[in-house]
């Protein structure tokens, strides 16, 4: 297969997965409490211009700041808004294998068309954990489930030997890899034509579809999706050169987005286009006044205000 086009869907995700698919933002009211209808607007304002998925409770939704019942509040809420137009996957992640079936069945009950499973956190697990951890979740939902690969925030790394067991288990449709590890990613494809990939950095968005993911999940995207779109369908479209374009946009705008407080920049640059999605949950914070005119002057250079 040439390495000019994304590869065709991998036969083990019966969603088909690819494209762009923002980690849509959770919104709070001034008092941290979670605004319900806003998250919903917020995957409405993605899902108007042009994503291709969404996955609520990742990251950028702050899904460890949340509890049970406001999770499956917030997939409730982007299901009834945008379900059935485009694949819901739900982040359902937790640090033990209990709470994340829980947690699983859960996002089923409200309507999710697929899981994203982050590799358990905060204590070492071995193989035999990993492995048993993910055919637990699989025995306990009929959803197809993308292991959540984010060696810096978990402290689990994924070994391919480790990925090759989980391979096993039927409903492990693909993998979300935020490693950063390109050699570890290009092998994981190399290995696995039958799962679908998915790039979960903006900085590997272009790079990502190069060595064979079907698409990226990109924070940017919750601001820009526009700018994403535009990266995927040129790449799609074989022209090459100004998917490379939009990559080097995306640096900048990825430069400039760190350049405040963790995770604030989606929110201010959703702020900048006119979408205000509240304030972030403590301990996290928004950008100051500076911070944001700053990021303000980026997207305007990049023409994207």
């Amino acid at each position: 297969m040439s390495d000019e086009t994304t590869p065709d869907t991998a036969s083990a995700d019966p969603l088909d997965l690819g494209g762009v698919i923002p980690p849509t933002v959770t919104a709070f009211h001034d008092d941290e409490s979670v605004d319900y209808e806003t998250t919903a607007a917020h995957a409405r304002y993605v899902v108007d211009r042009g994503v291709h998925g969404v996955f609520p409770l990742g990251t950028n939704g702050e899904f460890a700041l949340l509890d049970a019942d406001e999770q499956e509040g917030v997939v409730e809420a982007v299901v009834d808004e945008v379900g059935g137009e485009v694949p819901v996957i739900a982040g359902v992640g937790a640090p033990s294998t209990h709470h994340t079936v829980a947690r699983a069945e859960r996002a089923a009950n409200a309507g999710a068309d697929g899981l994203v499973v982050v590799t358990p956190y905060y204590y070492p697990v071995d193989e035999t954990g990993v492995v048993e951890h993910y055919r637990r979740v699989a025995d306990s939902v009929d959803l197809p489930i993308y292991v959540y690969h984010i060696p810096p925030r978990t402290g689990n790394a994924l070994t391919h030997e480790t990925l090759d067991h989980l391979t096993d288990i039927d409903a492990i449709a693909g993998v979300k890899d935020s490693s950063k590890d390109v050699p570890w990613l290009a092998r994981a494809i190399d290995e696995h034509p039958e799962l679908v990939f998915l790039a979960g950095s903006d900085s590997l968005q272009f790079p990502g579809r190069r060595v064979g993911c079907t698409g990226g999940v990109s924070a940017v995207a919750n601001a820009l999706p526009e700018l994403l779109v535009d990266l995927h369908e040129s790449y799609t479209a074989d022209d090459i050169e100004h998917a490379r374009e939009c990559q080097s946009s995306l640096y900048r705008v990825r430069e400039a987005f760190k350049g405040g407080p963790y995770l604030a920049g989606v929110k201010a640059a959703l702020s900048l286009r006119g979408f205000d999605a509240g304030p972030l949950r403590s301990p996290l914070r928004r950008m100051d006044d500076g911070e944001k005119s700053q990021l303000e002057a980026t997207l305007g250079e990049e023409g994207l205000l």
